[in-house]
């Protein structure tokens, strides 16, 4: 008689054990997630079950049978859903999806190709789950009889859910303490509390930071400009107005990584101008420079660019945070007379840019619609870069000079494909397309900014320009290591893969022979105070946290926007501290004395965007906007 009335509870096992199993399975098969021994192992297994429990155990309160298998299937379909989500999501940025992310519906219609490239008919299994469920509930006898549950039994339940979750969280701040104050590193937080406790902490983040704007008052900017002023590098009097009064336009060249640049790829030359341009006496180039970029991509390097201050670890801060106050270098180049644009031939409101840009004072956008795309110039992502680099010439041409541009290209973006004629090299050979393809549209690329040079050159306005261009993020996920190491020619290791998050960056002052390659550690933190000293324009009052690359207090000390750090000496990665000159493991103690910091720095950066700061400083005096009733706290 026991035995039956626990049979008659068969179904909401059912519902439990299917997705425990599968997503256990899915985190091993769909996710790279490290996982270095025994104890991190079992806190994989178990970190889903108090969920679920709870979850599903909400369906002991229903008193029809009818009710009751409802509510299970639909819950089932709805986790099947957010963890399927997750892989696809993974599939092309190697991380996890964020509830921001989720409202970036405007997003969706462009993102085409990319989207078709990570999604394939046999992820009809990761909906396995709710199949077997549904037909468990349709040929199960015990499936379709009614359970009156008494109270003593909901609690004991609910409190073995309870126990189960902190059993995990006990696990997880053993093997990693202080895990919940890293929200920055969400394959950390999945990997010891679970995909779906993920997501519930998740919600309380953003909940926790829209409360933050609400109930800031400016106090909080006393510790973070202390940090900034102790940490401010002076400029080079040798550099500082080298480039003053000239025209500044910045490249961005979309997912170009460093690993192409002065190297070849099965005999092929993959950037030919770039090579010779990296070697010229007029040049800057930084092989060393690191992209820090989140879930916004290009758009958190834009950002980065603009501000000096890092991009938001959990959401695309363009979308989040368009009506904050900001000191953009847009900004203060207006302020000296520059006419202040960005060129990107690609629908406006793509993450939410016609917003931002505002916010940000750049004058005029030049957005797809002031394009002419002839047939056979578009990609899907709008217009090819050759095309795009003479038109935008041209509108620079006519704009009013000292000008301030930022030209955005398009065509080596995921998922690289080329038509035949633009395909000047073939592909590589290894076991992904998705890498093959790539080398293809790099070159093309370098195509692209040859073009541009000869155009700004055609047209009387390379003399009188400074020229800077940069990779805005990686373009070759982790999910390609495998072939990554193909090319390489050695295994990609959490060193290795730091070392890839490595993304070209020149800076090309007509005129002035003072080029060189720069060896030091930098990142597109640095970009800000580094064009505006060169342009002569003092930052010492400003609230960034980037440093002039050229000052000799420089510090190489690079953060990512994930807590991994690279310094001169040392690469932190994966919880393991590297020598960076051997890639060797090294004593922890090496990386003990950044790592807090790097957590600290990042954080000030996410105060100052979560509680909208900036409103309560004054850019021009440095004075921080507090008022009497908070200074009398």
């Amino acid at each position: 008689m026991k035995n039956k009335r626990y049979l008659k509870h068969s179904i909401l096992a059912a519902a439990i054990l299917l997705t425990w199993i599968k997503t256990y399975v899915i985190y091993h098969i769909s996710f790279d997630m490290k996982i270095e021994n025994f104890m991190q192992q079992v806190i994989l297994f178990i970190n889903p079950l108090s969920f679920l429990l709870a979850i599903y155990g909400v369906s002991l309160f229903f008193k029809s049978v009818k009710g009751r298998n409802r509510y299970l299937l639909i819950t089932s379909s709805i986790l099947a859903f957010i963890l399927y989500a997750n892989v696809a999501f993974y599939r092309f940025f190697s991380d996890f999806i964020t509830l921001p992310v989720l409202f970036q519906t405007s997003n969706f219609g462009d993102l085409g190709a990319s989207a078709a490239e990570s999604i394939y008919f046999t992820d009809v299994l990761y909906f396995i789950d709710v199949i077997l469920l549904f037909v468990a509930m349709k040929w199960l006898p015990n499936a379709k009889e009614a359970v009156i549950v008494k109270p003593a039994i909901r609690r004991a339940y609910f409190v073995l859910a309870a126990a189960i979750l902190f059993l995990n969280l006990g696990l997880a701040e053993t093997e990693r303490p202080q895990l919940l104050t890293r929200s920055f590193d969400r394959e950390l937080l999945v990997k010891n509390i679970g995909t779906y406790n993920y997501h519930v902490y998740d919600i309380y983040i953003q909940s926790k930071s829209h409360a933050k704007r609400a109930l800031a008052d400016g106090s909080e900017l006393v510790e973070v400009n202390n940090y900034v002023r102790s940490n401010q590098a002076k400029p080079n009097d040798e550099m500082f107005g080298t480039a003053e009064g000239k025209n500044l336009i910045i490249v961005t060249l979309e997912s170009l990584q460093t690993f192409t640049i002065n190297e070849e790829m099965n005999g092929e030359v993959v950037t030919p101008f770039l090579n010779e341009l990296s070697k010229d006496k007029d040049t800057f180039y930084f092989p060393n420079f690191y992209h820090q970029t989140g879930l916004g991509k290009t758009s958190d390097s834009e950002f980065l660019v603009e501000n000096g201050l890092y991009p938001l670890g959990n959401s695309a801060v363009f979308f989040t945070h368009s009506g904050n106050t900001y000191n953009s270098m847009a900004e203060r180049l207006g302020e000296k007379g520059y006419f202040t644009n960005v060129m990107h031939a690609n629908n406006k409101s793509f993450w939410n840019r016609d917003m931002m840009y505002n916010a940000l004072n750049v004058e005029e956008f030049y957005d797809v619609e002031s394009y002419d795309i002839a047939e056979g110039q578009a990609v899907n992502w709008g217009m090819k870069d050759i095309p795009f680099m003479e038109q935008s010439v041209e509108h620079m041409a006519e704009m009013p000079q000292p000008f301030y541009s930022r030209l955005l290209t398009l065509t080596n973006h995921f998922p690289f494909h080329l038509d035949e004629e633009d395909k000047l090299i073939p592909e590589f050979d290894s076991n992904s397309g998705t890498l093959n393809r790539y080398f293809q549209t790099v070159r093309y690329t370098d195509e692209a900014v040859k073009a541009l040079f000869d155009d700004l050159k055609e047209k009387g306005l390379y003399e009188n320009s400074i020229i800077m261009m940069y990779g805005d993020h990686y373009g070759i996920s982790e999910n390609h290591n495998e072939a990554m190491g193909q090319y390489l020619g050695k295994e990609v290791t959490p060193f290795e893969s730091a070392q890839l998050q490595r993304v070209p960056m020149f800076i090309h002052i007509p005129g002035s022979n003072q080029g060189e390659v720069v060896e030091d550690v930098v990142g597109q933190i640095d970009i800000r105070p580094t064009l505006l000293h060169l342009l002569g324009v003092e930052t010492s009052k400003d609230m960034q946290l980037g440093a002039d690359v050229f000052s000799k207090d420089h510090e190489e000390f690079i953060v990512f926007r994930d807590g991994r750090f690279v310094t001169d000496e040392v690469v932190y990665a994966g919880d393991i501290c590297y020598d960076k000159e051997t890639g060797e493991e090294t004593e922890a103690e090496a990386c003990a004395p950044y790592i807090e910091r790097a957590a600290e720095e990042l954080g000030y950066s996410d105060e100052i965007i979560n509680g909208d700061l900036l409103r309560f400083y004054d850019q021009k005096t440095g004075n921080l906007l507090i008022d009497e009733t908070t200074e009398g706290k």
